[in-house]
């Protein structure tokens, strides 16, 4: 695997972290909803889930992550259309599609 591939996906690792990180064991979305600086961290964080998997697209237009171009799209409808993106979609990631996500990339770098 390329080098760079493998910094992006330690990147990535290291984001889907800091956000279960920020949310403690106890996942409660009204705490979350309510607490502006954990939500504007965790968006910064699945911008640079997005943006480390834009990266890797660009050097692997195949690479083998499932919804990889969801991702991406994520990335800019936060950064893009902040102002049409809520709570609830933000929330849904974390607790659907991260914990994949995060088993996804750790198989990955294990592999290596």
């Amino acid at each position: 695997m390329d080098i760079k591939i493998q910094v992006w996906l330690l990147d990535i690792k290291v984001c889907i972290e800091e956000i279960f990180d920020f949310l403690g064991d106890r996942r409660d979305f009204i705490a979350y909803q309510n607490d502006k600086m954990k939500k504007k961290a965790i968006e910064r964080n699945l911008e640079i889930i997005g943006e480390a998997m834009n990266r890797i697209l660009k050097v692997d237009a195949n690479f083998p992550l499932d919804n990889a171009k969801n991702i991406v799209g994520t990335r800019n409808r936060i950064i893009h259309s902040y102002d049409n993106i809520s709570d609830e979609v933000i929330w849904t990631i974390i607790v659907r599609e991260l914990p994949l996500l995060k088993k996804q990339v750790d198989e990955l770098i294990t592999e290596e």
